[in-house]
């Protein structure tokens, strides 16, 4: 939707009703992503796509005629249709688009919405895309980190999904979501489009090595941006390191320097230093354990020898016990892990537990509840 909100906005404001299409899932080689939003303005004028061109006649035509009955629908695109080739998926993918009519009357939080997007500030809007009953249709919630609000039409239902939508909010993902019809997390019949309007948080990983590609992906997974940085430039390339969004050949504390006078780190990145090699990480360590303010995670990899020489090191260079109590190391979680796809999993499920307040013991083995509140 982000790509519409102008044009949307401004129909809003007039007003008037605009017919809204977003694609809210995909299958196989589908031409545009879930998100991707086109909306009919009143006279006919239509901005953004949901297809790239396949079907956005079709799509077009409904928004129209959801304008003028005022319901939401759910229409799916793809070669199983009969009229796959009519409306022009001729790409073999499969798309699920919801299309909707936006007011004031449907919509009274939209431009709080705009708003909050404009000055970046996190929020995501949860909309009942398919129900039993026609009248939760159409229904949303707009979550915030702080709270939410409006209604899906069943207490139960908006804490089930807030909640949901909360970890999608903090890692700036966006999905569909599937409920029982009045919000059972366990059922069918109720689905939910979440839209996430956050820059996605950022995961540093310092150092170009085997590990450190298997550590990008899971970052890349999980939602992060992924940054990979080494300072030799044989080992830093993004031919080694395809999951990661970029890679950058610096020395590791100069480019956090840069990144932190910048503005570009916040209390949600994550900064993974597995050179485990003292010339690069022990200056990088001193940046990122004073970082203001003060990353969700800094770990380092090594062993317990490695681990022992780096806190001397750290402590050499006049660094406090609070300050080095900061530091997760040796990174990671205790699964056992072996080969770099294993120790990349420990090291992520550390990151969720600290995210959520986890404590990464079996849940066949406790009681109460099973999501977290996000961890202070």
């Amino acid at each position: 939707m982000r790509e519409v909100l102008d044009e949307l906005l401004e129909t809003w404001k007039a007003g008037e009703t605009a017919g809204l299409g977003t694609v809210v899932q995909t299958f196989r080689s589908a031409p545009r992503p879930a998100g991707a939003s086109m909306v009919v303005a009143p006279d006919g004028s239509a901005y953004g796509s949901v297809s790239g061109g396949c079907v956005e006649g079709a799509v077009y035509e409904l928004a129209q005629e959801v304008v003028g009955s005022g319901g939401a629908t759910l229409q799916r695109y793809g070669v199983s249709d009969d009229d796959a080739f009519a409306v022009g998926l001729t790409c073999g993918g499969i798309l699920d688009v919801f299309v909707e009519p936006v007011s004031q009357e449907t919509f009274p939080e939209l431009a709080e919405v705009v708003g909050d997007i404009e000055a970046e500030r996190p929020v995501a809007v949860a909309t009942v895309i398919e129900h039993p009953d026609a009248a939760w249709v159409g229904k949303r919630l707009v979550v915030r980190p702080d709270g939410h609000t409006g209604s899906l039409g069943l207490a139960r239902a908006d804490d089930a999904v807030a909640d949901d939508v909360q970890g999608l909010l903090a890692s700036g993902r966006t999905a569909t979501l599937t409920y029982g019809p009045q919000g059972e997390r366990r059922g069918e019949g109720m689905r939910v489009f979440v839209s996430s309007f956050a820059p996605k948080p950022r995961m540093l990983v310092f150092g170009a090595i085997d590990f450190a590609s298997a550590v990008a992906r899971q970052g890349t997974f999980l939602g992060y941006r992924v940054t990979v940085c080494d300072a030799r430039p044989v080992f830093a390339t993004p031919a080694r390191f395809p999951d990661a969004d970029e890679v950058v050949v610096s020395w590791p504390h100069k480019y956090l320097d840069k990144q932190a006078e910048a503005g570009a780190l916040d209390d949600r990145t994550v900064i993974c230093v597995l050179t485990h090699d003292p010339k690069f990480d022990v200056p990088v360590l001193e940046r990122a354990l004073r970082l203001d303010p003060a990353p969700a995670f800094v770990g380092a990899m090594g062993s317990r020898r490695t681990h022992d020489d780096r806190l001397a090191r750290l402590r050499e260079a006049g660094m406090t016990d609070e300050e080095i109590g900061r530091l997760s190391s040796p990174i990671g979680l205790d699964l056992g892990a072996r080969t770099p796809e294993e120790t990349a999993v420990s090291i992520a499920a550390e990151i969720i537990a600290l995210r959520w307040g986890g404590q990464g013991e079996r849940l066949s083995e406790l009681d109460g509840r099973i999501h977290h509140e996000e961890h202070a």
